[in-house]
């Protein structure tokens, strides 16, 4: 029997409050692994309230020991804290985000720059990068109207492969319904097929 779930981060990238495709599938997904794991909690990210941008302040408070950091800068930081400290809790990730002009949409990548934060989900050692996050399944549902998911020309999920392996995971699972333009329905279906499938053999031992 797969272990059960305890927490679950369910993180939204699109723009788009409305209509969303993205959103809807990642929707599903948290839906299916509740229908499994009914006593997990939901922990919600909706980038598209809002996702601040690094500043000065940000910078050299992320470049200050924790230990030395003064009370502004500890505020400079508290937004960051809070975002690593929903990674660290949360047994799987449910990450929804479209593809904007062949990559990441904005929201999304200043997610990623507020939670690679030096000494708490990644430290440099002497071989280079040291991811810090234990590593568990992240699921990403990708919606996009005319790129090919795995084409030369598609950005995003080598982007994201590297900045998460670079935190220290691995278990990423792509769901994607894309070119929708030329497809439409037909690939938002086979998306939700895939969704109900990985959903029912979610393990946190590696195994599913």
């Amino acid at each position: 029997m797969p272990t059960e779930l305890h927490s679950i981060l369910h993180l939204d990238a699109s723009h788009r409050r409305h209509g969303s495709v993205s959103r809807g599938l990642s929707q599903l997904l948290v839906d299916e692994l509740l229908a499994h794991h009914p006593a997990a909690r939901i922990v919600r990210r909706d980038l598209g309230r809002g996702m601040p941008l690094v500043d000065d302040a940000w910078i050299e408070a992320s470049f200050t020991p924790a230990e030395q950091r003064s009370e502004t800068q500890r505020r400079a930081l508290a937004h960051s804290d809070a975002l690593v400290e929903e990674l660290r809790t949360c047994d799987v990730w449910v990450i929804g985000t479209p593809i904007y002009n062949c990559g990441s949409p904005p929201l999304l990548k200043a997610w990623f720059v507020q939670i690679c934060s030096a000494r708490d989900t990644f430290a440099y050692s002497e071989q280079g990068p040291l991811g810090l996050l234990e590593d568990r399944p992240v699921f990403v549902t990708i919606a996009c109207g005319g790129s090919q998911v795995g084409s030369e020309r598609e950005f995003l999920t080598p982007y994201l492969r590297h900045v998460l392996g670079f935190i220290g995971i691995r278990d990423l699972r792509i769901i994607a319904a894309d070119q929708l333009v030329m497809t439409g329905e037909a690939k938002i279906e086979l998306a939700r097929q895939r969704i109900r499938d990985a959903a029912a053999g979610v393990r946190l031992d590696g195994a599913g």
